[in-house]
């Protein structure tokens, strides 16, 4: 019983893929399943913010479709300077994403220290929150996908929202119920090709290298 457990809960972490398509635009998100979600996401593991987490659910059609079209220039503009083309799941995502039934913007109660060790500490204690609520959400057939791209215009996004000074952005998650979605586990490197012992370069010792999946 503990083993299917384990693998129920294993299958849930592989699976939490981001979802751009296959979303129901019409069903409003129930409250009490965002409720649920974010009593999860509070219970993340937290350290120099404490409990300092705000989130905030949008959910009026014209804040929407302003948050929509800075996300999408910033995109756009993005792409552009990379010269590469849109991938056809981020077209669809700015496409439709002023209709999706709410955006959940994560957010901490102060700012990050100058210092790396104090930024790492800082949204070391927010983020966890915000991937806690992610999989909440893969739960309970909600699905998102987590975007940053706001950050870069967090004074336009405050101004559309009403955000405070001393608020910091994190991550937006757009969230919609899924329409037959297909999650699974992506294609990524195993652990062995990714992973050192007691020096950067080693390899694991030949005992702990595992066969065949």
């Amino acid at each position: 019983m503990i083993e299917d457990d384990v693998l129920r809960f294993e299958h849930l972490l592989s699976t939490a893929r981001s979802v751009r398509r296959n979303l129901d635009f019409d069903r409003p998100i129930d409250a009490r399943d965002l409720y649920a979600c974010i009593d999860v996401a509070v219970q993340a593991p937290t350290g120099l913010i404490g409990e300092g987490w705000r989130f905030l659910v949008v959910t009026d059609p014209a804040k929407k479709a302003a948050v929509a079209e800075l996300y999408s220039d910033i995109l756009v503009e993005l792409m552009h300077e990379r010269g590469l083309p849109l991938k056809p799941s981020h077209q669809a995502l700015i496409d439709r994403l002023h209709e999706i039934p709410c955006m959940i913007f994560v957010c901490a109660v102060g700012v990050p220290p100058d210092t790396v060790s104090g930024q790492i500490g800082f949204y070391g204690s927010i983020l966890p929150a915000a991937w806690s609520l992610m999989l909440a959400l893969r739960g309970r057939d909600i699905g998102t996908t987590w975007t940053s791209l706001l950050t870069g215009r967090s004074d336009a996004v405050a101004k559309i929202l009403g955000i405070p000074d001393g608020v910091t952005q994190t991550v937006m998650l757009p969230a919609a119920y899924t329409l037959n979605a297909v999650l699974k586990p992506a294609q990524r490197a195993p652990a062995e090709d990714v992973t050192f012992w007691d020096a950067w370069g080693n390899p694991p010792p030949i005992e702990q290298v595992r066969g065949d999946r």
